[in-house]
């Protein structure tokens, strides 16, 4: 199983750079997608927005410059509901690439679209809808008002039939979609006392645990700077998470907006127990700035300890992106 690259932005037209940190190697070829910014990744697919809010999901790998472009290497979805004001519709137009926060896909849109369903965060992480390829022809929205207040939602991952999404509470949602109605979500899981300045994933990982990945943040002089990591894995019986020490003896994770998932690091050339992070939203306005792409690194959870394994060209790169890395998960053989 190969671990996820770093697709970055290259700064010329319709050019990105595909970095593997396994090998330590930036590859001599271009991949030629879009410059803007990308919500999600899943199978190998980078999912964005439009500006007239429709979602397109892009297979970089079927559009490597000097190979065949496939037909296929494009999906266009409809597009979502528009915000309900005419000033939001137009701030939202000029900034249309972050009117999706967080996109995934439960399948591969080729191989398996037959169980291909896309879900996205969208306004400011208030509201998430759905949509089935092949069998719906509109979005889905999902009313995520567990209580009156509403909830901010700030992350969503697929685990087999069911999605999970965790809001700004820490509290743990679930929903099915195999009905074509609005699903009925469910609160699983809280967790008291949830930390300041801190980032949270979700993700389903190889050895079949849900797991939420807490991540510290630090700033100074407008400098973001990551300086721990937790980890917790739901305990699906008692409906409670449960602290980890550890990720496991042959268990690699990768984190960021675009896409979290875990790899076995023996067949995948990772570094064991190690949680691999790149710069992403945070929600503090820092990232509003492309050129404070600094915040990644890998995180040994067992000596507590952050290094930068990066060649000086690689760091460099990523350093001077007008765009947000992404991790992606090539589908063809480099």
């Amino acid at each position: 199983m190969t671990a996820p690259m770093l697709l970055i932005c290259a700064n010329k037209r319709h050019s990105w750079n595909l970095y593997s940190i396994v090998d330590d190697k930036v590859f001599d070829l271009q991949i030629s997608v879009p410059n803007k910014r990308y919500c999600g990744s899943s199978f190998g697919w980078l999912i964005a927005v439009e500006k007239n809010f429709a979602i397109t999901l892009i297979n970089p790998f079927l559009r490597v410059k000097g190979r065949r472009k496939k037909e296929n290497s494009i999906i266009r979805l409809p597009s979502m509901r528009l915000p309900p004001s005419n000033f939001e519709r137009r701030r939202w137009s000029r900034q249309c690439n972050h009117y999706v926060f967080k996109a995934t896909m439960s399948a591969d849109p080729i191989a398996d679209a037959e169980d291909c369903i896309v879900v996205v965060i969208y306004r400011e992480f208030c509201q998430m809808a759905f949509i089935r390829l092949g069998k719906a022809a509109t979005w889905t929205y999902i009313d995520t008002g567990v209580d009156r207040l509403g909830t901010l939602i700030h992350e969503v991952t697929n685990v087999e039939d069911k999605f999970y999404a965790v809001d700004q509470k820490f509290r743990l949602l679930s929903f099915g979609v195999t009905a074509e109605s609005n699903p009925n979500v469910e609160v699983v899981a809280c967790m008291t006392r949830p930390p300041a300045l801190s980032k949270r994933y979700l993700v389903y990982s190889i050895e079949k645990e849900l797991l939420m990945v807490i991540r510290y943040v630090a700033y100074d002089g407008g400098k973001r700077s990551t300086v721990g990591f937790l980890v917790f894995e739901l305990n699906f019986d008692k409906r409670e998470w449960v602290a980890k020490d550890n990720l496991g003896d042959d268990v690699a994770l990768f984190v960021g907006d675009s896409s979290s998932v875990t790899v076995p690091a023996s067949k995948s050339g990772c570094l064991s127990n190690c949680i691999y992070f790149i710069h992403d939203n945070d929600g503090q306005g820092y990232d509003i700035d492309r050129r404070y792409h600094l915040d990644f690194g890998v995180y040994n959870v067992k000596s507590k300890s952050i290094s930068q394994p990066y060649t000086s060209h690689a760091k460099s790169l990523v350093e001077m992106t007008d765009y947000e890395p992404v991790w992606v998960k090539p589908t063809l053989n480099l």
